[in-house]
C-alpha cells in the first residue's frame, strides 16, 4: 500500500513544474557551491575561506526549507482536492498519511543535504560529520511544511506563508553565526540555529563558540523533535476536522 502511495506522490510532483524543480534543487545548489562560488571568488579577488561555515550553513539549510515547502504544498493540494476526506475511509488514516508524507520528504531532504555537503567540498568535513549534520538539518524539512499548513488553508495563502517561514527559518540561523556569546541565544528559537552552530563548530573547532559540539547537537535534536511533534499534532487535528 505504501509503495503505491510513494509512486503516486512522485508522479504528482513530477507533473507540477514547481514541484519538479524542487526535486532537482539539491543538484543545482551543489553545482553552485562547487563551481559557482570559486568563480565569484576569482572575480571578486578575495578568498571565501574565512566564511566557510556561513557558506555551508546557507547551502545546507536551503535544502530542508525547499523540501519542507514541497511537503507543505503537497498537503495543501490534497486539502484543495478533498483527498484527505477520501483517505479517512481507507485503511490508512489521516495521521498515517501525514506521517508517510513527513518520512518521505525527510528521506529526500536527508539525501539532498548529504549530497550537497559531500559534493561542494567546502570545510573538509569528515563523512561521518556530514551524515550527522544532515540528519539534524533534515528535522527542519517537516517543520517548514507543517508550519505552512498550520498557517495557510490554500496554495495562495501557502505561498505567502512560505516566504515568511523560509525567511525566518533561514535568516535567523545565519545571523546567529555572527555571535559567539550569550547573544546567540536570541536566535535559538529558529530550529536551524542549532545545526548552524554545529557546522560552525566543526569548521572553527571546539572552544571558539559558547557551547560544545555535543551540546549544540543534542539540544538541537531535542528541540527539532519537540517542534515536529507539536506541529504534526496541530496539523493532524486540523486535517481530521476539515
Amino acid at each position: 500500500m505504501y509503495s503505491a502511495f510513494v509512486v503516486s506522490e512522485l508522479k504528482k510532483w513530477t507533473r507540477d513544474p514547481l514541484l519538479s524543480f524542487m526535486l532537482v534543487y539539491p543538484l543545482i545548489i551543489g553545482l553552485i557551491g562547487r563551481y559557482g562560488l570559486p568563480v565569484v571568488e576569482n572575480a571578486a579577488g578575495m578568498s571565501f575561506t574565512p566564511y566557510t561555515d556561513i557558506i555551508l550553513v546557507v547551502l545546507s539549510l536551503l535544502t530542508p526549507q525547499i523540501f519542507g515547502a514541497l511537503l507543505g504544498f503537497s498537503i495543501l493540494d490534497d486539502r484543495d482536492d478533498n483527498i484527505l476526506t477520501a483517505i479517512q475511509v481507507t485503511p490508512l488514516s489521516v495521521w498515517g498519511f501525514l506521517l508517510f508524507r513527513i518520512i518521505l520528504v525527510s528521506l529526500l531532504s536527508f539525501a539532498g543535504t548529504l549530497f550537497i555537503l559531500w559534493f561542494v567540498r567546502w570545510g573538509n568535513l569528515a563523512f561521518r560529520s556530514m551524515v550527522t549534520v544532515s540528519f539534524l538539518v533534515t528535522l527542519g524539512a517537516p517543520i517548514t511544511g507543517l508550519l505552512i499548513n498550520a498557517t495557510a488553508s490554500n496554495k495562495i495563502e501557502g505561498f505567502v506563508a512560505m516566504k515568511g517561514v523560509i525567511g525566518i527559518l533561514l535568516i535567523f540561523p545565519v545571523v546567529g553565526l555572527f555571535f559567539s556569546d550569550g547573544k546567540e541565544l536570541l536566535f535559538a528559537l529558529a530550529p536551524g540555529f542549532w545545526p548552524a552552530k554545529v557546522i560552525s563548530t566543526l569548521v572553527r573547532g571546539e572552544g571558539v563558540l559558547q557551547f560544545t559540539l555535543s551540546q549544540y547537537y543534542w539540544w538541537g535534536l531535542a528541540y527539532g523533535v519537540f517542534l515536529n511533534a507539536v506541529l504534526a499534532r496541530a496539523v493532524g487535528v486540523r486535517l481530521v476536522s476539515e
